[in-house]
């Protein structure tokens, strides 16, 4: 398979959900990944199939990227000082195409358009779908770049052994079996579930915790933990208090605020950033699109902050 075969508009396997004709900011649609001259490259993944909760998030990526056409200014976004497209191209790839009822074929499709991004030297913006889609995605991108710092932001840790081969719970538990983490470098924010600590792999800061230190104090202990290592940055919309993000399919209350998540990922400008997703955004759940809109504007600070690093 070509990696760049996954990204089309016409496809009898393609979901109706998979293309609703809308990139992400308005930024230009792309087919040929390869040849693109983008710095960034978005990719949505509408697949739900591992969830363990409510569904739904399969509709993620189409709230996202309709949540973003509130985003769009021109010229300098509050707080930064430039317009984003002075210092960063971005492009839009759709969603990833598989057949339903067969996730592997999610897998290897995703992971075939993350290695047509990834190596022809571009960074990856991805929308779920469920948590699971982040280990196909970094798969490829540890491919490219070696074991990845990871920062997370979640309710849950996902490092939970068991469950079915396709599972959102369990992602992490693969991704550090595989080899794809600096274990020691990644750090999760934001946790509020149980968890066994004994001998789980990263540090966390829960939510507690993240709330008594603010967003500065966390903030270091991220940049302390991840050191100079590439980072990829996973972040399930539960992470943050179901007041800020309803639409979700496993929410829990005493969560982050979406003023403390956009702080500390603009705060990570100057990190080696190589990736993001967005996962768990169920629009069904939602009111008034407050989720769809802090997934999309949590993307749009990451970019900014890409763009503020070159």
């Amino acid at each position: 398979m070509n990696p760049t075969d996954s990204v089309t508009t016409a496809n009898a396997d393609m979901p109706l959900y998979a293309n609703l004709g809308m990139t992400f900011m308005q930024c230009p649609y792309v087919t040929d990944i390869a040849n693109s001259k983008a710095d960034v490259i978005v990719a949505g993944v509408p697949f739900d199939m591992a969830t363990s909760g409510r569904p739904g998030a399969r509709f993620g990526p189409a709230g996202v990227r309709a949540a973003s056409a509130n985003l769009i200014w021109e010229g300098a976004r509050w707080p930064w000082d430039f317009a984003l497209d002075e210092r960063l191209k971005i492009e839009d790839a759709g969603n990833v195409v598989f057949k339903h009822g067969e996730p592997q074929t999610m897998v290897d499709n995703l992971q075939a358009m993350i290695k047509a991004i990834v190596s022809s030297g571009k960074k990856t913006l991805v929308f779920g779908g469920d948590h699971f889609i982040a280990l196909p995605v970094i798969r490829e991108v540890a491919a490219q770049h070696g074991p990845v710092a990871l920062v997370h932001f979640d309710a849950h840790t996902d490092t939970y052994d068991g469950g079915s081969k396709y599972d959102h719970g369990t992602l992490f538990h693969h991704a550090v079996q595989e080899g794809l983490l600096h274990s020691d470098n990644s750090i999760q924010v934001g946790i509020r579930t149980a968890y066994e600590k004994e001998g789980h792999p990263f540090e966390v800061i829960d939510a507690a915790e993240a709330n008594d230190l603010g967003w500065a104090g966390t903030l270091e202990r991220i940049k302390q933990r991840v050191g100079d290592k590439p980072v990829y940055i996973s972040f399930d919309i539960d992470g943050l208090d179901p007041a800020f993000a309803p639409g979700t399919g496993t929410p829990v209350i005493a969560g982050l605020t979406s003023d403390f998540a956009l702080k500390v990922i603009r705060g990570m400008q100057g990190l080696n950033l190589i990736g993001m997703d967005v996962v768990e955004v169920a629009p069904a759940y939602d009111h008034a699109d407050i989720t769809s809109l802090a997934g999309a504007t949590l993307a749009l600070e990451f970019l900014y902050s890409l763009a503020a690093s070159k």
